[in-house]
C-alpha cells in the first residue's frame, strides 16, 4: 500500500471537512477549497473519527498513484485553510527591483519597460524591500504557479547571476570567455 495514500489526514480544531461523492470540501480561518476527486479513478475519500481516509479500489498502478495524489491533495488544502502557502524570490542585478501598485508588482528587470504582474484570484503579493517577493495564499498549486511566472519574466542567467530567482535555488555559475 501507498505510504503516503494509507497515512490519514489529521483534521485540526477550526476547519470543517465535508466529503461527497466527488469532492472534498475544506473551510477553515483562511478560506475554503475544494479537492475534486476523479470519478472511476478507484479512489475514495471517507470521513472517520476527525480524520480522512482515502482507500483505493484494487492495486493497479493507476489506483495507487490516484491513492497518494489524492490523499496529498486533501493533506493540502486542509494545511492551506490552516497556515497557507508562501514562496519567496530574490531579485538580482544592478537597477533591478520590485514595487507595490495596488495589489499588482511592477519589476523592473533590465527592460525598456516595467513588467507589470496581476496577482491570481486568492493570491497577494509582499514587497518587503526593492529586491525581494513573496508570494502568498492557500491554494498551493497557485501559490507555485504564480511565483513561476514571476521568475519567468527574467530567469536567473549563469554568469552573472542576474534575474529573479527562488530564495533557497542555487544558481550554477559559469565562467566568462577565457581571454
Amino acid at each position: 500500500m501507498s505510504r503516503i495514500g494509507r497515512a490519514p489526514v489529521e483534521i485540526p480544531q477550526g476547519v470543517n471537512v465535508e466529503v461527497s461523492d466527488h469532492s472534498v470540501k475544506v473551510t477553515g480561518p483562511k478560506g475554503e477549497l475544494t479537492v475534486p476527486i476523479p470519478a472511476g479513478r478507484g479512489v475514495e475519500a471517507k470521513q472517520e473519527d476527525g480524520n480522512v481516509v482515502v482507500e483505493r479500489a484494487s492495486e493497479s498502478p493507476e489506483h495507487r498513484a490516484m491513492h497518494g495524489l489524492t490523499r496529498s491533495l486533501i493533506q493540502n488544502a486542509v494545511t492551506g485553510v490552516t497556515d497557507g502557502f508562501s514562496k519567496t524570490l530574490q531579485i538580482a542585478g544592478v537597477g533591478y527591483r520590485a514595487a507595490l501598485q495596488g495589489q499588482d508588482i511592477n519589476l523592473q528587470v533590465g527592460y525598456s519597460h516595467p513588467v507589470a504582474v496581476t496577482p491570481r484570484e486568492g493570491i497577494e503579493f509582499e514587497v518587503p524591500n526593492a529586491t525581494t517577493i513573496i508570494v502568498r495564499g492557500i491554494d498551493k498549486q497557485r501559490v507555485g504557479q504564480t511565483a513561476a511566472e514571476i521568475r519567468k519574466v527574467r530567469p536567473p542567467e549563469p554568469y552573472k547571476g542576474k534575474g529573479i530567482r527562488y530564495s533557497d535555488e542555487q544558481i550554477r555559475r559559469k565562467v566568462g570567455k577565457a581571454g
